[in-house]
């Protein structure tokens, strides 16, 4: 007797449903629905609250925490111009972080029902629905318990009265992430940079998605070698 698949019921709470898919999961969370409603991920009205964030909220939630943490190093004794100077290794920093997660993490293949889940949750609910607008940014819940090991990764890499300012630089690079993330999903950019990188964005959740995972840039996809082909780019409005 062959096994039945799993369908996945759209009109239902979806979190934990898709880790039944199994091995047919990759396939499906790769087979983007093109709506700016998004789907009901829980039954319970609290915890569907928390994975729900408007795009401004990180800017106003995390530039006052940039602000203190690089006037902190001020403080301490340094110059405005070199604060300056740690401040953008923090967001050149970041740039390595955003494309390393986005690579290694985000799009990590998965099969077991736990394991499905936890990347639905984390990445897989963003590529089967790209649009959705209030699951674009990262929720400051989440953000708020991964600045800590953040912050301590920071303290190895450099002395104590540059670390907030190199903390804060990271977190300054996080933030123009998620601004440019939703911004490359939902805005409409004239020609020029912008334009391209959104189509090169917009290339990665439609035409080749195990490609181009740099957002703020195709640095990173250039230094290894994973910028997608040029060939039939993908068409925006």
């Amino acid at each position: 007797m062959v096994a039945q698949e799993y369908t996945v019921d759209l009109n239902k709470p979806l979190v934990f449903q898709v880790g039944h898919l199994g091995e047919a999961y990759q396939e499906w969370v790769h087979q983007p629905i093109v709506s700016k409603e998004g789907p009901r991920f829980f039954a319970s009205d609290f915890w569907e609250s928390l994975t729900r964030t408007v795009w401004w909220a990180i800017p106003s939630i995390w530039l006052p925490v940039v602000c203190f943490s690089v006037s902190r190093s001020i403080k301490m004794g340094h110059t405005i111009p070199q604060v300056a100077l740690v401040v953008v290794t923090g967001i050149f920093m970041w740039t390595l972080v955003e494309y390393t997660l986005h690579r290694f993490l985000f799009h990590i293949k998965t099969k077991s029902y736990w394991a499905n889940t936890a990347h639905y949750l984390l990445h897989g609910c963003h590529h089967k629905h790209p649009m959705d607008g209030l699951r674009l940014v990262f929720p400051p819940a989440a953000t708020a318990v991964l600045l800590y090991p953040f912050w301590n990764f920071v303290k190895l890499l450099s002395t104590p009265t540059t670390t907030p300012a190199l903390f804060g630089g990271g977190l300054l690079g996080y933030v123009m992430y998620d601004c440019t993330h939703y911004y490359l999903h939902h805005g409409q950019p004239a020609k020029g940079a912008p334009h391209n990188l959104k189509k090169y964005h917009l290339n990665h959740h439609f035409r080749v998605q195990d490609k181009g995972f740099g957002i703020t840039s195709d640095l990173w996809d250039r230094v290894f070698g994973t910028l997608p082909p040029k060939k039939a780019p993908a068409k925006i409005k």
